[in-house]
């Protein structure tokens, strides 16, 4: 009555129709399962604004800004056993013309869950240690909580415009990106949704970026030390 090829088809489609809905019934535990991560601390610790090429690529010399930073987060509320990694970035933001906002990364890193520890793109003596630490793990929450200390970021901050130095209203952020096995792709909320709780905190106090940098301060001060010797 059915030929060879008909069977296959049946049973690769009934195969698949299964594997949706396990799929489906894995996404759906992430909605029942509370988040609440919160921040204690985001501040600059370091500030700088210099004049000069900020990549390697530059075509001519602008100025941009260094910031450095403290962090105090708990985002352990975000590995589950559906979780595989979690993507964490810090901004820097300020108002911009009409009503506009500028924002740029200063920093990011990955959190893998022990299950994609194998994802990381790190050197083997580091994949090491890493495995070493989450042995015996299948998920480890407490790699959600970041202590960083006058942190160096990761990328400068520039404008089209080449002009930064003191800029006024300036805030840190932080986000976050879970990715999970299965499911959709999730961003930190502004609002409360069920049992998932938006960011406690996250934002810095406003704050300036210094005036630029002259790189003829530090041989002015020399001088003048040497005539006041003399």
């Amino acid at each position: 009555m059915y030929n060879s090829l008909t069977r296959i088809q049946n049973t690769f489609g009934f195969f698949t129709t299964v594997a949706f809905v396990v799929a489906g019934l894995i996404a759906a535990t992430d909605l029942i399962t509370p988040r609440a991560p919160s921040t204690g601390l985001i501040a600059p610790t370091n500030i700088q604004v210099v004049k000069g090429r900020p990549h390697y690529y530059s075509s001519k010399k602008e100025e941009y800004a260094i910031i450095k930073f403290s962090l105090d987060a708990d985002l352990s509320s975000l590995f589950t056993w559906n979780t595989k990694q979690l993507f964490v970035y810090v901004t820097a933001e300020w108002p911009g013309p009409a009503n506009d906002t500028n924002e740029a990364v200063i920093w990011d890193s990955i959190i893998t869950n022990p299950s994609a520890d194998h994802l990381q793109n790190i050197g083997p003596v580091a994949m090491k240690k890493l495995k070493r630490s989450a042995e015996g793990k299948s998920i480890d929450p407490s790699r959600g909580l970041l202590k960083l200390r006058n942190q160096k970021p990761k990328y400068q901050i520039t404008h089209p415009s080449s002009k930064i130095a003191e800029t006024k209203d300036v805030v840190l952020k932080l986000h976050y990106n879970v990715q999970p096995w299965v499911g959709l792709l999730t961003w930190n909320q502004d609002r409360d949704i069920g049992l998932w709780k938006k960011l406690a905190g996250g934002v810095s106090e406003n704050f300036s970026l210094p005036s630029l940098k002259s790189k003829n301060k530090g041989k002015d001060s020399q001088t003048k030390k040497k005539v006041q010797q003399k």
